[in-house]
C-alpha cells in the first residue's frame, strides 16, 4: 500500500508512520508533507497513491484547499484534532476521521475500512466519488415553489443561523440546507467558500481590496449591506480561483 502523508507536526508525523507500519507492516509512505502547496504539487506531479492522509490543518491553512485546486484521486482518512470538519471531510473523498490523540486501534480500523472498500477504489475513483452538482434551486415564495437555475445565483449567505440565496437581480430567497452541504453541492470552479457566512459566485465579485492582516474585503454584486471578508487562511486560494 502506497501512502502520502500530509501533517504539519512533526511529532503527529512521526507517531502516524508508526502506526501506520504498526497495522501494515508491507505500506510504503512515498511522501511526508507538511503544507497545502506541497501537497498540491506532489498530487500534480506524482500517480496517485493508494491512501492519502490528511491533518485538516497544514502548515498554510486547512487541507480542504487542497481538493480546490487539484483533484484528489484517491481514498482520504483524515486526522485532526477537532471534530467540526466531519461532513466536509466525508464530502472530501474521506473514508474516515481520526481525532487526535490517535490510537492504534482506530487507525487499524480505518485501514480495515479502506480494505473493505479497495474493490471499489478503481481508476474511475475520482469520478464516481464527485457528487452530483445540484443544477437548480427549488425555493418558496409564498404559497408557490419556483426554481431558480444555478447560473443566476450570486451568493449564499448567513444570517440569524438562516441561509439565504441571493440571485444576480438581487431577490432573496430562504434555504432549507446549511451552507457547508450547498457548499459540496456546487461547482468549486464557480463558487467559493470566502467564509463561514458566505459563498460567492464568481460573477459575483465586483471588486477585492487588501484588508488588515493579510485578510481581503470583498464587494458583491448584488450589493448587501454586511462586510464580505475572506480570512488570511483562505486569502491565498481565493486569489488564485479569482484568477484562474
Amino acid at each position: 500500500m502506497r501512502v502520502v502523508i500530509a501533517e504539519d507536526e512533526p511529532s503527529a508525523r512521526d507517531l502516524l508512520v508508526s502506526l501506520l507500519r504498526q497495522c501494515r507492516r508491507g505500506a510504503l509512505v512515498e511522501a511526508s508533507l507538511s503544507t497545502v502547496a506541497a501537497t498540491v504539487a506532489w498530487l500534480k506531479a506524482n500517480p496517485p497513491p493508494d491512501l492519502l492522509l490528511l491533518d485538516i490543518q497544514l502548515g498554510d491553512g486547512s487541507s480542504f484547499e487542497v481538493f480546490r485546486q487539484v483533484e484528489v484521486a484517491c481514498p482520504v482518512i483524515f486526522t485532526t484534532a477537532y471534530d467540526d470538519y466531519v461532513l466536509q471531510a466525508f464530502e472530501a473523498n474521506g473514508i474516515d476521521y481520526l481525532l487526535k490523540p490517535i490510537r492504534a486501534d482506530r487507525m487499524a480500523a480505518a485501514l480495515d475500512k479502506y480494505d473493505r472498500l479497495r474493490g471499489h477504489f478503481t481508476a474511475d475513483y475520482s469520478r464516481l466519488l464527485k457528487p452530483a452538482r445540484r443544477e437548480r434551486f427549488l425555493v418558496r415564495k409564498g404559497a408557490d415553489l419556483v426554481s431558480i437555475p444555478v447560473e443566476q445565483v450570486a451568493y449564499c449567505f448567513t444570517e440569524d443561523k438562516l441561509v439565504f440565496l441571493v440571485t444576480k437581480d438581487g431577490r432573496r430567497s430562504l434555504l432549507d440546507k446549511p451552507l457547508g452541504e450547498i457548499e459540496g453541492e456546487l461547482d468549486a470552479s464557480r463558487f467559493f467558500r470566502v467564509s463561514r457566512a458566505f459563498l460567492v459566485s464568481i460573477e459575483a465579485v465586483a471588486r477585492c481590496s487588501a484588508y488588515t492582516k493579510g485578510r481581503l474585503a470583498l464587494a458583491l454584486r448584488p450589493p448587501i449591506e454586511r462586510e464580505v471578508i475572506v480570512s488570511q487562511e483562505r486569502a491565498a486560494a481565493f486569489r488564485q480561483w479569482l484568477g484562474e
